[in-house]
């Protein structure tokens, strides 16, 4: 596949009809690839992450910055992106994440789109936003790494439920009613992880989480509404044919606030149907008989 990449200028499978910028090539080879290149950056998904930086770590020069487009915590160790990375390339080395609602197949078509940069160096994250801007995408900086990582997480878990919401036909009061309560458990998590409130309200948390709970080109949301329409998980992603990183967040996020005491409802839910063959309109009915409480009393979980 890869040599047809490099021969067409064009990935067929997922990108049809987008030709490659002239400054980007295929390589088979990763070493031929990384050889001269300071900076890097690796779009893995997250159960893949940990392995593909090291086997990018001993090509890695001094000065070699690394960043990366994966979202989710590691199944099993509730790692994020940027505690797998320090772990396997030091703590030391310049590292950012990109994140945000950013569709491939409209960047791909030149749609104006925004993102954010988060970066344990600044001078990383601006030459970052510096080299990926143009007229038609604009990339904003942060240095909240634990926040951006977290959204990124949290909200491929909720693109399910709103996919299986609506599937189920329970319309928008209910679609919006779980984006608006999601983004209160993925701050209540963002938070209790050391990252910054206000991250939650921007490109790479609630920016992501609409654009992901809405649209169809979401592969979370196509996951929810299959499982609505009965197919197993397995049929569900033979369909979707690419993979969808929910289904692994809801197991390793459900774990994550599991391990802290933070109560997350509505993705417990959604864990437990994925899982533990819950059934979605009895994890509706779950949430919706739960104790009355003030919707900003952030003293009282859930």
């Amino acid at each position: 596949m890869l040599d047809v990449m490099a021969t067409d200028r064009v990935n067929a499978r997922y990108l049809p009809g987008i030709s490659f910028p002239p400054n980007l090539t295929a390589y088979r080879d990763i070493e031929e690839c990384l050889k001269g290149v300071r900076d890097i950056l690796v779009v893995v998904p997250s159960h893949g992450l940990r392995e593909t930086l090291m086997t990018v770590r001993p090509l890695l020069g001094p000065q070699s910055r690394v960043c990366w487009a994966t979202k989710g915590f590691e199944l099993h160790t509730g790692k994020l992106p940027h505690q797998v990375a320090g772990e396997v390339l030091g703590s030391d080395r310049p590292m950012a994440v990109l994140s945000g609602p950013t569709f491939a197949k409209e960047v791909g078509a030149g749609l104006p789109t925004a993102m954010t940069i988060a970066a344990s160096d600044s001078d990383f994250a601006q030459d970052l936003a510096v080299a990926l801007s143009s007229d038609s995408f604009r990339a904003y900086t942060s240095d909240d790494m634990i926040g951006v990582e977290v959204g990124g997480a949290v909200k491929n878990v909720l693109a399910i439920g709103a996919g299986m919401s609506d599937g189920l036909g329970f319309g928008a009061n209910s679609r919006i009613a779980l984006i608006a309560r999601g983004l209160v458990e993925m701050t209540r998590l963002g938070v209790a992880l050391g990252a910054n409130r206000e991250t939650f309200m921007g490109l790479a948390c609630m920016g992501d989480l609409v654009l992901t709970c809405t649209d169809n080109l979401s592969r979370n949301r196509r996951m929810g509404l299959a499982i609505a329409s009965g197919k197993s998980i397995e049929e569900a992603q033979q369909e979707i044919q690419q993979v969808v990183e929910g289904v692994l967040a809801a197991e390793a996020v459900n774990e994550v606030a599991e391990g802290l005491g933070i109560e997350m409802p509505i993705s417990h839910q959604i864990y437990r149907i994925l899982y533990e063959g819950a059934e979605p309109r009895e994890a509706v009915g779950t949430l919706m008989n739960r104790e009355l409480k003030s919707e900003h009393d952030d003293r009282r979980p859930g």
